[in-house]
């Protein structure tokens, strides 16, 4: 499947029933999704592999991943309302390979997947008393994965690679990218919203 084929099938992907601001929980789009997980596929990370998506939230990475001949794919997320939407969402793409849907904290996960590929959107840390968050998403990715693939705010190239330089990670690939957006919280003033953000690949040394 190509990548634009692959975009089209996300398309289907429905986003948060009742997002939570606490959380960020805004949808990854189509468009970007299909980017990232076809250079995953290129790369070799996907085919064969354990693939686990960090803070899945309706699971367009995850379901990206299973249509890419894994040998399996787990969605983690603490939101039990997002796990659901995902649930029918894995019954509208219909991958390949199922996906394990897993409610728990990103950033303490209740499973031991070693060396698996990590992909993940994770909060950008713009919401009070959120700061950070995404360092420590990749403090997970780098327990966990093999390699990853995540999604930062613009403007994050210099902390991801001295973080993963920290943690005897090397980031391989990078590319900026935009996230168009939905209105979905009252203090949005748009229906659509852009931001820029920067995209990663990390190889973690075990």
């Amino acid at each position: 499947m190509s990548r634009a084929a692959l975009e089209r099938r996300l398309s289907a992907v429905a986003g948060f029933d009742d997002p939570r601001l606490d959380l960020e929980q805004y949808p990854t789009p189509a468009d970007l999704a299909a980017h990232l997980v076809h250079l995953a596929d290129v790369q070799g990370d996907l085919a064969g592999r354990t693939v686990v998506d960090l803070g899945t939230g309706t699971g367009m990475l995850a379901l990206g991943a299973a249509t890419r001949a894994p040998a399996r794919v787990v969605g983690l997320d603490r939101d039990r309302g997002a796990l659901a939407v995902a649930r029918e969402n894995e019954r509208r793409i219909d991958p390949a390979v199922g996906v394990a849907w897993v409610c728990g904290d990103a950033t303490r996960p209740p499973l031991d997947l070693g060396g698996a590929t990590v992909v993940m959107n994770p909060p950008f840390g713009a919401q009070r008393g959120n700061a950070h968050a995404d360092r420590a998403f990749l403090s997970t990715a780098a327990d966990l994965g093999a390699v990853s693939y995540s999604i930062h705010n613009a403007g994050s190239r210099e902390f991801v690679e001295s973080f993963a330089a920290d943690e005897g990670g090397e980031v391989t690939h990078a590319f900026r990218a935009a996230l168009t957006l939905p209105r979905q919280f009252d203090h949005q003033t748009s229906d659509r919203e852009v931001l820029d953000a920067e995209a990663f690949r990390i190889v973690w040394t075990p």
